[in-house]
């Protein structure tokens, strides 16, 4: 009657097998599960008993023993069991059988050397624990008592016979192999069996060898095909032969074994195998140790199976970033890594990692992460970019170090599409307006100038009308000619942002100062320009309906983010054929070329023997933040862009030409129109007049000694005139009183007139009661 109300233990186990997922292996069915709670996946093997297999019943508990008592990393780890009546549940790390894994890896072309080399390296340092510590024969070791993980690692399971090596003392003695499988009998050493003693350990070593030779060859058919190699690669054979030499006593100890594969030329002699070992102790390592181990690493990760890398290296590089000091060291092999990653696994493992390698203080770290910020950008949310990395980087804007600068410009390239209204129309546009106006390096300047082209398509239409016009055409004013050519370039790049109203008043005029420029390359690029400008403004003319589909993007809204922003995309649309043709040939070779080897000219006006990494440490990063805090302060930011500086004065003037440095008022881009003016005013005064013509200047308005020479001169009369009449009316101002007095005098009557006006209905009116309601 209690058995009924009695619950089943089974139900209540902490683990779910997964249905359709089993496989044999020796008495045992593998299935594959999870934790209930977690969903944490595992491997469940499972024995049924039934009637008849006492001895298999026997060889399954002794093994459910071995596991809960045995723990070393080469040996299949127990997580759970659960022993009832009808069943044994074994569960343990995930794992798949390693005839399995050798199968499928042939499928994809076969193990590599190295996978294999530390998978057997892995299994006899196993057999060595059981041996040399623990004084235990294993009596099954075999393709069938091998396992992988997840992570490619080899593990030694196989349990059910494991024995003392002098024997048990309980006197239970476990029934050998051959008796439960008969065709086990192949493994066996060709010596007679013995209690104990050198020959059984030698027995052990001699299945190693039938395991070495499964794993290269496949099953073994029969006992003599040992003596067949195979592919048993050729490091390997000397150490292979002494494992199944005839003579026991010859046969080296796995240990040996495993330290003559260890010396040069040997099979476990390799780059794989070693940076296993190191991470297998990285936690006692010196940190000089550390930081030559991450950057050997990144060089070898390519010829590391991929599993490896994503299950065992990245755990250990994220590790040794949060409680380590490697530092930038690991940036290179972590997005290495980072390619072998599913996108969900990406923002889980690597992301909240780069957000907090953003917030460092390391220089290194923060330059590399610029670098190499086209790996993991995809990856990054909006919410992320714009309240935990773009603060940090904005520093990089105001870096004493050229090379930090010039990363922070151009990672806005692939940071802009995923910033917010007010982080990339007024933070990082005055940080770019800055950055042209007052940096001291020429291709920063120019890259400023470019990236603010590419980008144009995602700030919104009230920022591009009051920047680019005012941006581009300070471009074209600088000392720097490849900032003159990007100047240019920009304005063509983004032509079809202008209407033909600022085309023909703003734009035209600019580019035409151009076409004189002391840099030829820069003129023939003003003339292109200028031609693809006037098909627009033609086009227009013969065909005013047209209009509204030139000017279709001057008001649009900002690119969703995504986009192309390319250069070959800036030049292809919303032109005419011809125009299109000629800013896209304007475009192909020269824009991509332009950006990406300013570096190396920048490169060349700093230190040139001495590389910007070796520089790093020397600057004081920690006073970066107070500089920014401090210049930010200077300067009076505020949200609203009417004092934000795009209005000031921006041209660059003669005196700053060698510096390549504006003056301090000029902090922002604003419209150069009132300028351009002025320019052309002051030329205009330079050119030679007609003969016979004289300036306004030139003539004596109030001299009459020069009355005779100018009586056929229409100004003298006229001045004369108006002299007489100036006389007049300052003598009659002389007489009387002047206007300035005239005009006090009236005010002061009309505003007695009103107080006394007011009083009077003050007067008639009486005090006013409380509560009452004023009328007028």
């Amino acid at each position: 009657m209690w058995s009924f109300f009695a619950r089943d233990p089974v139900k209540d186990f902490a683990y779910e097998i997964l249905p359709d997922t089993q496989e044999k292996s020796g008495i045992w069915t593998l299935h594959r599960g999870k934790r209930k709670t977690s969903g944490e996946p595992v491997s469940v093997f499972v024995y049924e008993v039934a009637q008849g297999t006492e001895q298999q019943t026997q060889l399954a508990k002794a093994a459910f023993k071995r596991m809960k008592t045995l723990r070393h990393p080469n040996i299949l780890a127990y997580v759970d069991g659960l022993e009832t009546e009808k069943s044994l549940y074994l569960v343990t790390e995930q794992v798949t059988p390693l005839a399995v894994h050798l199968k499928a890896q042939a499928d994809r072309g076969g193990a590599g050397e190295l996978e294999v080399s530390w998978g057997l390296h892995q299994i006899v340092k196993a057999l060595s624990f059981l041996i040399n510590d623990c004084h235990l024969l294993h009596n099954n070791l075999g393709v069938w008592a091998v396992f992988v993980d997840r992570a490619g690692e080899w593990k030694l399971g196989g349990l059910e016979h494991v024995v003392p090596e002098q024997g048990d003392p309980s006197g239970v003695s476990l029934p050998a192999p051959k008796t439960v499988y008969p065709d086990m009998e192949k493994y066996d050493p060709p010596e007679t069996p013995n209690s104990g003693g050198e020959k059984c350990r030698a027995g052990e070593v001699w299945r190693l060898g039938c395991l070495i030779w499964e794993v290269f060859n496949g099953p073994l058919p029969r006992t003599s095909s040992l003596r067949s190699l195979g592919k048993i690669p050729k490091a390997l054979i000397p150490n292979y032969c002494e494992l199944v030499g005839a003579n026991p006593r010859a046969r080296p100890n796995p240990a040996r074994f495993l330290q003559n594969c260890r010396n040069p030329g040997g099979f476990l002699s390799n780059s794989f195998v070693d940076s296993n070992l190191f991470l297998e102790e990285i936690q006692i390592k010196e940190p000089a140790e550390k930081q030559q181990f991450f950057q050997d690493l990144s060089d070898n990760l390519d010829s590391f199976p991929e599993d490896f890398c994503k299950h065992k290296v990245l755990p250990q590089l994220l590790t040794a970033f949060e409680f380590g000091n490697a530092g930038a060291v690991v940036l290179t092999p972590l997005f290495k890594v980072g390619k072998f990653l599913s996108a969900e696994e990406y923002q889980q493992k690597i992301i909240p990692v780069i957000v907090k390698m953003f917030s460092s203080t390391d220089r290194a770290m923060r330059i590399r992460l610029l670098q190499q910020m086209e790996q993991f950008i995809q990856y990054l949310n909006e919410a992320a970019v714009n309240s935990q990395i773009f603060p940090h980087v904005v520093h990089g804007f105001t870096d004493t170090n050229p090379a930090i600068r010039e990363q922070t410009v151009k990672s806005m390239l692939l940071m802009a599409p995923k910033l917010n209204e007010t982080n990339l129309n007024q933070e990082l546009m005055r940080h770019f307006a800055r950055l042209q106006a007052r940096d001291e390096q020429g291709p920063i300047r120019c890259n400023t100038t470019v990236c603010l082209g590419k980008i144009a398509s995602y700030l919104n239409a009230g920022t591009r009308q009051r920047v680019l016009i005012s941006a581009f055409s300070r471009a074209t004013k600088d000392p720097f000619p490849a900032s003159r050519s990007a100047g240019v370039l920009g304005f063509a790049a983004t032509h079809n942002y202008y209407s033909v109203t600022e085309i023909a008043a703003r734009i035209l005029p600019t580019l035409c100062t151009i076409t004189v420029d002391p840099d030829k390359s820069v003129r023939d690029q003003a003339f292109k320009a200028i031609k693809s400008f006037l098909s627009k403004l033609e086009t227009v003319s013969e065909d005013p309906t047209k209009l509204a589909d030139i000017e279709k993007d001057v008001a649009s809204s900002a690119q969703p983010a995504g986009a192309s922003s390319s250069w070959a995309g800036w030049a292809v649309t919303g032109m005419s054929s011809l125009t299109s043709k000629l800013i896209q040939i304007f475009f192909d070779n020269l824009l991509d070329l332009l950006f990406e080897t300013l570096s190396i000219a920048l490169e060349e006006m700093e230190n040139e023997d001495e590389p910007v990494g070796d520089r790093w440490d020397d600057e004081d990063w920690g006073s970066l933040e107070a500089r920014f805090h401090h210049s930010s302060l200077n300067k009076n930011q505020s949200s609203d862009w009417s004092s934000s500086g795009w209005d000031a004065d921006d041209s660059w003037s003669n005196e700053k030409e060698g510096q390549g440095q504006s003056s301090a008022g000029e902090d922002g881009w604003g419209n150069d129109w009132a300028e351009e003016e002025a320019d052309t005013t002051s030329f205009n005064k330079t050119l030679p007049l007609p003969e016979g013509v004289r300036l306004t200047s030139e003539y004596n308005w109030d001299s009459s000694a020069a009355k005779g020479a100018s009586q056929n001169d229409l100004f003298a009369s006229v001045s004369q005139r108006n002299t007489a009449s100036t006389a007049v009316s300052t003598v009659r101002m002389e007489g009387g009183l002047s206007k300035a007095e005239l005009s006090k005098k009236k005010r002061e009557e009309r505003r007695k007139e009103l107080e006394a006006k007011r009083a009077e209905r003050k007067a008639a009116k009486g005090p006013l009661k409380l509560g009452a309601r004023k009328l007028d």
